[in-house]
């Protein structure tokens, strides 16, 4: 008897477990996405890691013109992507922070410039 009771409770248990997992897919299938909209304006947009902490950041400048900056797990800014009036240019930074590689086209030409710690800068031109 007391196996039967057992069965009987098992199979209640897995009838609910069913009844709730359609009763959620049938919630979840009827549920309204968020709106999404065709433009967004903002002076300022920030990315955050899921600890909180900033990885990436779109903004204007001082000077109006826009900027990207993408940062380490750290929050420590490792690629700049800036456009001005006369140009843009990419920055990779090193480990320490500092300007390892720029691509720049302006008014002036463009030009890449590699430099490493302790070593001369090398720019190459067309």
């Amino acid at each position: 008897m007391s196996s039967r009771i057992s069965q009987s409770l098992l199979a209640v248990i897995a009838l609910l477990l069913v009844a709730h997992l359609f009763a959620r897919s049938d919630r979840l299938a009827g549920a309204e996405a968020a709106p999404v909209h065709d433009v967004v304006r903002a002076r300022s947009i920030e990315i955050l890691a899921p600890d909180g902490q900033i990885v990436a950041q779109i903004h204007a400048a001082d000077d109006g013109a826009g900027q990207i900056r993408l940062r380490s797990g750290n929050g420590e800014v490792r690629v700049k992507l800036g456009a001005t009036s006369d140009g843009s240019a990419l920055v990779l930074l090193d480990g320490d922070t500092q300007p390892a590689v720029w691509l720049a086209a302006d008014r002036a030409g463009s030009r890449i410039t590699l430099a490493q710690k302790g070593k001369e800068k090398h720019v190459l031109a067309p």
